[in-house]
């Protein structure tokens, strides 16, 4: 069952230029993985220092993959200085019938 992943981001604003080159690095990975279906990136209309990653996956197990990917040695370890507070992941199922 596919899955959606939500990543929410907080950038400090003298930091958002280099949040965008680290994130397009970032994005092309995480497109590229296997079972990763695609990303968009939100940007807050009132607030551009606001992203969320919006992740779609063939499956909590293609996503599991990924984590641990980010977990190892795909660690992202030039976005946590560029962030103003620790990102939060919220993870949903589509739901076959409302």
């Amino acid at each position: 069952m596919a899955l959606i992943a939500l990543l929410d981001l907080k950038f400090k604003p003298e930091a958002l230029d280099d949040a965008k080159v680290v994130l397009a690095r970032v994005l092309a990975e995480t497109r590229a993985f296997d079972g990763c279906l695609g990303v968009d990136v939100l940007v807050d209309e009132a607030d551009p220092t606001h992203w969320i990653a919006h992740e779609r996956w063939d499956s909590a197990e293609a996503d599991a993959k990924y984590r641990d990917f980010r977990a190892g040695p795909g660690k992202i370890a030039d976005l946590a200085p560029l962030l103003a507070g620790a990102p939060s992941l919220t993870k949903y199922t589509i739901a076959d019938a409302v």
